[in-house]
């Protein structure tokens, strides 16, 4: 006899096939307004590297 999960496994919209909720720990760094905005201006020094390195 199959398990559980075999028998789960193809059949669409059972709870296996969603994803995981995020932890209170992940979405509290993902809200982190001063992180967002390090990483804005991280990305932004990063896309200006490339361009002002082009030219040159």
């Amino acid at each position: 006899m199959a398990s559980i999960h075999e028998r789960l496994k193809n059949k669409p919209y059972t709870e296996y096939s969603f994803a995981t909720r995020p932890s209170k720990a992940t979405l509290f760094w993902r809200r982190n307004f001063i992180k967002q905005i390090f990483l804005f201006f991280k990305l932004n020094l990063k896309i200006m590297r490339i361009v002002v390195g082009g030219h040159s």
